[in-house]
């Protein structure tokens, strides 16, 4: 009977396979660095291959040594047999996980074993004392804080000096002009051009092409020919072409002297060409005759009248003003969320500074464990013998039957489940009470024992355990399992450092349990964990 409880207690083991490797260590108790002699045997034909698991470490204990393997012939068999030197430097209770063997490409598993480390005693009496020394303050050598305060002042200095010169600069006011016609704005553009002295500066390549540029745009307008996108062959060519078309009276002079002003320009830009002074005067007077003629050359259109021209004007003049009005709202938006942002980053870094990372990860980026320990907590009853609890969440019923192993249902006459969370979340919370059909003592250390090697069979692998006898505050003496493990967490690909808390208490044949589990360095969780144990009360079988 005590069997089949081994198998059943707290009801989250799987089903037995049958072993084909016996698992066998020579102590399951030891001092600190000392060696576990660990050996598996597994008996084979002759042309089973067998691998034995490797490692530099098992769970939670150092492999020392990997021993050669030992064959021993029996008939028409071989028995194998593997050895492992293994250890532990820290004092505790520790599991030794199922080990994998691959045996004839079928991987067989196999015991996991609990192994105690204790600690060595020291004879203080033959040893020399000294005096415990004061305490020595260690400044700190990081100096990463005044980079930030560095960081931050040179954005406030950034921004005040952004804003002064943006406030007490005179605004240049760029008005947009607006030509009637091609040859207003044609001649009206030589007049500028000459009033930049390029030219006289030594810029005689920038003149030159200002120079053509106000000539070929005239005739694009005007004229309607792609001339900025011509070369100076194809724009006389297209001339000449649109003349006979449109019966323009060009004299072969004005597209003569048209063309010897573009080739000018092409070897001044391309060739480095320097024409001399009265040359560039000559080509400017060539290219102000070409641009007169041929406007004279085009035939007259009928004048618009006053009030069209008048109506024209202010069509032109209401869409410059809305075009500045849309520029001065983009600019007063850019300038709002650059100023959101500004102060936004400023005070993360001041939080920063002042009350440090966590704080503000807490506070204000949010933190789930801590928005757990703040919440309203319940106080109720799970179970049957009844276990009070105030938990920061209403725990959810479990379906005891789909977690039970084949056969255990004929051992067990009542089991229930609560929970919330999952062993690959931030809190994980179990509080479980199960009855058996028949009376008999319950070894809680088994239980929890089987309880743990449930929790590897889901993923957790380095697991420290230890154990303590513990008493509620009614006098109910129970046991106490602690310790940690790393489980690997599938959406990050990272593994997780977990700690545990497990209470089991037995009374008139029946198992309470509770289970804790929260990641190690979370303080929060660690908050939970001590309310939730302060708050535990044990409904005794005797009050029914």
């Amino acid at each position: 009977m005590k069997l089949k409880l081994y198998i059943v207690f707290f009801l989250f083991t799987t089903s037995l396979f049958a072993q084909k490797v016996t698992t066998s260590v020579d102590k399951t108790k030891n001092k600190i660095g000392a060696e576990f002699k660990l050996t598996l045997r597994t008996e084979v034909d002759t042309l089973t291959k067998v691998v034995f698991p490797k490692g530099n470490h098992f769970g939670a204990l150092e492999v020392l040594e990997s021993y050669k393997v030992d064959t021993i012939k029996k008939n028409d068999r071989y028995e194998l047999i593997k050895k492992y030197g293994l250890t532990q430097f820290d004092s505790g209770r520790y599991m030794l996980p199922s080990l994998p063997i691959i045996i004839k490409g079928k991987t067989v598993f196999s015991d996991s074993i609990a192994l105690e480390v204790n600690n060595v005693k020291v004879d203080t009496l033959k040893q020399k004392m000294y005096d415990i020394k004061d305490v020595v303050k260690v400044e700190s050598s990081s100096t990463w804080w005044w980079y930030v305060i560095g960081a931050i002042l040179l954005a406030i200095i950034g921004f005040l000096i952004f804003w002064a010169v943006k406030k007490y600069k005179k605004p240049q006011v760029v008005e947009e002009i607006v030509y009637r016609t091609p040859i207003e704005k044609a001649t009206t553009l030589l007049q500028q051009l000459e009033g930049k002295g390029l030219w006289q500066n030594g810029n005689i390549k920038e003149y030159y092409s200002e120079l053509t540029d106000i000539a070929r745009n005239y005739i694009e307008e005007e004229i309607h020919i792609p001339a900025m996108e011509s070369t100076t062959s194809e724009l006389i060519i297209g001339l000449r072409k649109v003349a006979k078309q449109k019966k323009l009276k060009l004299s072969t002079e004005t597209l003569e002297n048209l063309e010897k002003v573009l080739k000018q320009a092409d070897l001044v830009k391309f060739a480095k060409v320097k024409p001399l002074d009265y040359e560039i005067e000559e080509d400017k007077k060539r290219i102000a005759n070409s641009i007169v003629t041929l406007h004279k050359a085009i035939p007259t259109i009928e004048e618009e009248s006053t009030d069209e021209l008048a109506a024209w004007n202010e069509e032109q003049q209401e869409k410059v003003r809305l075009e500045k009005l849309k520029k001065q709202k983009r600019k007063r938006i850019i300038y709002g969320i650059s100023a959101f942002i500004f102060v936004l980053f400023a005070t993360l870094m001041f939080i920063i500074v002042t009350k440090g990372f966590d704080y503000l990860k807490d506070n204000v980026l949010g933190h789930p464990t801590k928005e757990l320990a703040e919440s309203e907590w319940i106080y109720s009853e799970y179970g049957n013998p009844g276990i009070r609890i105030e938990t920061p969440k209403v725990l959810k019923r479990m379906d005891a039957e789909k977690l039970l192993p084949k056969g255990a249902t004929a051992l067990v006459k009542e089991m229930q489940i609560f929970s919330y969370g999952s062993i690959l979340d931030n809190f994980y919370l179990v509080v479980s009470t199960n009855k058996f059909k028949e009376d008999t003592k319950i070894d809680l250390d088994k239980a929890a024992e089987a309880s743990l090697q449930y929790y590897e069979k889901q993923g957790a692998t380095n697991m420290i355990v230890k154990t303590e006898d513990y008493d509620t505050q009614q006098g109910i003496t129970g046991k106490k399992a602690y310790g940690s493990f790393t489980v690997l967490d599938p959406l990050r690909s990272k593994s997780v450092k977990m700690f545990y808390e497990m209470l089991l208490f037995s009374q008139e044949g029946g198992l309470q349990q509770i289970v804790i589990m929260y990641p190690e360095e979370d303080k929060y969780g660690e908050q939970i964990a001590e309310r939730l144990i302060n708050s535990v009360e044990l409904k005794k079988t005797e009050e029914k």
